[in-house]
């Protein structure tokens, strides 16, 4: 499979808020490796359909949005958006029917036309405010 950076990341930010979860078979190398730790979840390809499946049973109009997007080399950084409202459990926090939309980074390493690493940061703590599992505010 041979398509641009650019194209790739969007075909997978799309079938992923499609919950179109065969991306990860398709644009995922079979040797892939997650270094954005995620508790419970191996740093491989089946880690990644296990972190979008709970993710999507917790959260069903889960999002995901590139918007800076900048290629140099085998690597592709963006700047995007992911967002959802909770109908599921997440974490053990029951459904609350909160939305949350939060920032975050990811840097991917292409080869052959699929992604063979990936590293990423999202903003788990405001994440975690949103949808009322901590305080946004520490006491006074």
């Amino acid at each position: 499979m041979s398509q641009d950076p650019k194209s790739l990341l969007q075909r997978f930010y799309e079938g992923v808020s499609t919950g179109d979860l065969s991306v990860i078979d398709e644009l995922l190398a079979d040797d892939f490796v997650e270094h954005e730790d995620f508790p419970g979840i191996e740093p491989n390809k089946e880690g990644v359909r296990q972190f979008f499946t709970l993710f999507r049973s917790a959260f069903p109009d889960l999002r995901l949005e590139a918007h800076e997007v900048v290629v140099e080399g085998d690597l592709l950084c963006v700047r995007g958006i992911m967002s959802g409202t909770q109908e599921g459990d997440f974490m053990g926090l029951p459904p609350g029917g909160k939305r949350f939309e939060v920032e975050g980074f990811d840097m991917v390493r292409i080869r052959d036309g699929l992604v063979t690493e990936h590293w990423g940061v999202f903003d788990s703590m405001v994440m975690m405010q949103q949808l009322g599992a901590i305080p946004a505010e520490a006491p006074a």
